[in-house]
């Protein structure tokens, strides 16, 4: 089937209006937590495969996540779906009012590599849950999970309900170029450009969730120890290939000797002394980003790490030493396990590096002194971010996540994901046993009524 026929085939499935009972919601998405969790252990070995992710970070930061999303979906649908109601305004009495919550109809899921389960199967289920069809399109840099997703959805789902798109660039290319009613995309910057350029020729609404460079800030009051543990275990999760890793370290000058002391000390902790044999240290997806990365260690001073095999795709939980705001770790978002360490002594030094660079995604800090951190966090825009430790805040589903300006556009997770893929849609019932003259013609001697009805609300 053509990806043409297949939107078609799904727009005739979201007009018999099935998916709009918040009982087939519920059924949907208990036949899919049913078979996430049958073949868990599929997507845990599919995960390793792809780039030698360990079972232990596999359920930490894929299945567990989407099984907690799907049951969470499954107990609140039926109240998130209800309609909520207002408070009526003046001009209309007598009247009621309420927000309906409707699915925006067909929709496009693109997930991304560095996560390519979790990213792909939670806003997969937000979109059932608000009543979409769904297209989802994985990742080809990961073949393994690619494969396995394909076949959870085909396992449970009607292709008309939801389907999977393999492919690479032309796939992404053809699916972009048709009209949707929602399209969600993660990834990068530069790509999601091109999303919402494609979504602009139909006005087509999206979510946008990207990256940018997360600056850690660690600040001369700070637990330097427990700092240091923290942003090794926040950096090298997924060996680094993880949006919200802090980008790079700014450390007050007081500090730094003893946070890189403490910080190679964890780095032995977590992996031992050869990284490359830990069980616990994935690799890098490809070797294109493999050499993206390996390029950023030419020429520059290296504190921990810095050692690479390209035959295994392998670089070293790595900490660069002031590294200049020219070189190749400083130009983008890094995407890997590679930490450049700034120094500040005042908070013009951290605003002349911080704001170099586009609003990133996460932002972190740690302090003892509560003033400066939440002077920091007011200060600058982000889009989440953690106080005293490093990418929790992505763990807590009653936080919305999602970036902001070039990091991104939307949020979601648990209820805010339900909300991302649903149109709120307000309706007023009016009464019919009295009907004010006030807005009717002629206006004349009714504008002082008016402007008191006005101000009342």
């Amino acid at each position: 089937m053509s990806i043409p026929q297949l939107i078609e085939q799904q727009k005739q499935f979201f007009a018999t209006q099935q998916t709009k009972s918040v009982a087939f919601r519920k059924k949907s998405l208990q036949k899919l937590l049913k078979e996430i969790i049958r073949r868990e252990n599929d997507i845990l070995k599919a995960l390793h495969n792809d780039f030698k992710k360990s079972e232990y970070e596999g359920v930490m930061t894929e299945t567990s996540i989407v099984i907690a999303e799907v049951k969470m979906m499954i107990k609140k649908v039926a109240y998130w779906s209800r309609p909520k109601r207002v408070q009526p305004a003046l001009l209309n009495f007598p009247s009621s009012a309420k927000i309906h919550t409707e699915p925006y109809g067909t929709t496009l899921i693109i997930a991304p590599w560095n996560y390519p389960y979790q990213l792909a199967f939670s806003p997969l289920a937000g979109a059932i849950a608000a009543g979409n069809t769904v297209v989802l399109k994985p990742s080809e840099l990961t073949p393994h999970t690619s494969a396995i997703c394909k076949e959870i959805v085909e396992a449970v789902f009607d292709p008309g309900h939801v389907s999977v798109v393999e492919g690479g660039v032309s796939e992404a290319q053809e699916l972009l170029a048709q009209r949707w009613d929602y399209i969600f995309f993660t990834g990068s910057v530069p790509v999601g450009r091109i999303v919402a350029k494609a979504a602009a020729e139909y006005i087509t609404p999206v979510t946008l969730e990207l990256g940018g460079k997360s600056p850690c800030i660690v600040d001369d009051t700070a637990n330097l120890k427990l700092a240091a543990k923290r942003i090794v275990w926040g950096k090298f999760l997924n060996g680094g290939q993880t949006c919200i890793a802090p980008d790079y370290l700014l450390i007050h000058k007081k500090s730094k000797d003893k946070f890189v002391d403490a910080f190679k000390e964890e780095i032995t902790k977590a992996y031992g002394e050869n990284p490359q044999a830990s069980e616990d240290f994935p690799r890098i997806v490809n070797q294109r980003n493999f050499d993206r990365l390996a390029k950023m260690l030419e020429d520059v001073s290296v504190l921990a790490g810095g050692t690479t095999n390209r035959d295994e795709n392998y670089i070293a939980p790595t900490l660069l030493d002031e590294t200049s705001l020219d070189s190749e770790a400083m130009k983008g978002e890094i995407f890997g396990p590679i930490l450049p360490l700034l120094t500040y002594e005042t908070q013009e030094d951290l605003a002349t590096v911080i704001s170099k660079y586009d609003k990133p995604l996460a932002f972190y800090v740690f302090s003892n002194k509560k003033s400066f951190a939440k002077e920091l966090i007011k200060k600058y825009s982000f889009g989440g971010g953690t106080i005293n430790d490093t990418t929790v805040h992505f763990a807590n589903h009653n936080l919305p996540f999602g970036g902001v300006g070039e990091s991104g556009i939307g949020g979601y997770h648990g209820k805010h994901t339900f909300d991302t893929f649903s149109h709120k849609k307000g309706v007023v019932t009016r009464g019919n046993w009295l009907d004010v003259p006030t807005r009717y013609a002629p206006y004349k001697g009714k504008l002082k009524q008016l402007k008191t009805l006005m101000k009342l609300g």
